[in-house]
């Protein structure tokens, strides 16, 4: 990867790569899950520390086989172990279940057909199409190097072969490592039967080595997630300009133009239409909003039928209720807008109580911020705030209260009340023009 990150904390769609394969593994309900961990290793426990993982080291990283032998002791006799590997994010868990059945008395490997095999474990089969090892790329004849069946080192074993063979497995092989399908060769020997299964894909069972190949796993992933969005009756302009990186659910009728990206938790109601170049960051959209091009929406509440921007910037805590309108380059951060009330344009709102029916002009500034705390402004129902207004926290306009353009507001404005606090206009006749200065 060319990173000081470990691999399997490089993200797609947001999350690990190792987060994805935990999180497949959790939805079959395993007893427990054991994590293999090495190089980076408190990076990784801390990346997932809120999963219930149990943790093993492996101080030396002497092969797949070596890996699977430190977690055993920790494994329950009685269990069928499923082996997982934390830079494959896109396994599927009905894939994972179907391995798992399989392997009620012996081994059972999960298998891929690809186009270029190069590298990967060949499928050796008998006569009868019988499972009976695995050889790696270096070790291959050139005649099992034409095979196209590859292992994707996903497997399942009862505990108990495990604890069996692993111990056998040597390491005579051109890497010098302990492969663990060897197991298999073991298995067939002591008179066993290997089952096995095919992924559903090639790209289900890519592992990512590079940055390309974690490139081709983020687009897999977020093509899939706009071809469910679809089927869901959601328009979407392009499944190849969308991501997804985090859950999205969507209500009917929901259009989502080009290049919007949705992170965290993020939910929309019906009729919810998206502009392009937006980016939504754990937002609740109601019924009939608008959010227009080039807008950044992060941990905000937008009531039904509201509009945003374009080029509007919603931070934390901001509350918009019904029909509220925030218009272009438009800043708001932990502001309550109320029902009907509009900041159209080129405005600052901060820890605001806004009431409903408000106007707010262009240029207008509520000012929360001493330079040491934050205070409150708090504006009433129906009133008005001309063009290039200052409010100067903490100040309150009562309900109906009009503040004259240009003003700096430090006192309270009372209801009804006018409050105009800018310069006298002086005009004068007859004033000379500035001159170019020619030097002469």
């Amino acid at each position: 990867m060319k990173s000081s990150l470990p691999k399997v904390l490089h993200s797609v769609a947001g999350r690990p790569l190792l987060e994805h394969v935990v999180r497949a593994a959790q939805v079959l309900e395993p007893l427990a899950i054991h994590v293999v961990v090495g190089h980076g290793a408190e990076q990784v426990q801390a990346a997932l520390a809120d999963y219930p993982i149990r943790w093993v080291l492996q101080r030396e990283q002497l092969g797949t086989g070596h890996a699977v032998l430190q977690a055993i002791p920790a494994v329950a006799e009685s269990s069928t172990v499923l082996v997982l590997y934390g830079d494959v994010p896109l396994i599927g868990a009905d894939t994972l279940r179907k391995l798992a059945d399989k392997a009620g008395s012996a081994p059972a490997l999960l298998t891929s057909m690809v186009d270029d095999p190069f590298g990967l474990g060949r499928i050796i089969r008998n006569d009868a199409g019988v499972l009976i090892e695995v050889v790696e790329e270096k070790d291959a004849t050139e005649a099992q190097r034409r095979i196209g069946e590859v292992n994707t080192g996903v497997l399942a074993a009862p505990c108990s072969d495990l604890r069996e063979y692993l111990p056998q497995v040597g390491s005579d092989n051109k890497q010098g490592e302990y492969y663990l399908p060897d197991i298999l060769a073991l298995a067939v020997k002591a008179g066993k039967t290997i089952e096995s299964c095919e992924a559903a894909s090639e790209v289900e069972v890519l592992g990512v080595n590079d940055r390309v190949q974690l490139n081709q796993v983020e687009r897999e992933y977020q093509r899939r997630q706009a071809e469910a969005l679809l089927r869901e009756g959601v328009s979407i302009a392009d499944i190849n300009r969308l991501d997804i990186r985090g859950s999205l659910s969507c209500g009917e009728d929901v259009c989502i133009d080009v290049n919007v990206v949705f992170e965290g938790d993020v939910k929309l109601g019906d009729g919810v239409s998206i502009g392009p170049n937006c980016v939504l960051l754990n937002v609740r959209v109601g019924d009939g909003v608008s959010i227009h091009a080039m807008s950044h929406l992060e941990d905000a509440d937008i009531g039904n039928d509201c509009s945003v921007g374009p080029y509007a910037r919603l931070r934390p805590g901001t509350n918009m209720a019904k029909g509220a309108r925030v218009g272009n380059f438009v800043e708001t951060k932990k502001s309550n807008i109320g029902a009907g009330s509009k900041v159209n344009h080129l405005s600052y709102i901060g820890d605001c109580e806004m009431g409903e029916g408000v106007n707010i002009g262009a240029g207008t500034i509520t000012c929360n911020y001493d330079g040491v705390n934050k205070s409150k402004t708090e504006i009433g129902d129906g009133s008005f705030v001309g063009s290039n207004s200052t409010l100067v926290a903490p100040v309150e306009i009562g309900e109906g209260g009009f503040v004259g353009a240009g003003s700096t507001v430090t006192k309270a404005v009372g209801k009804d009340e006018l409050a105009v606090s800018r310069a006298r206009q002086k005009n004068i006749q007859g004033w000379q023009r500035p001159s170019k200065n020619t030097g002469e």
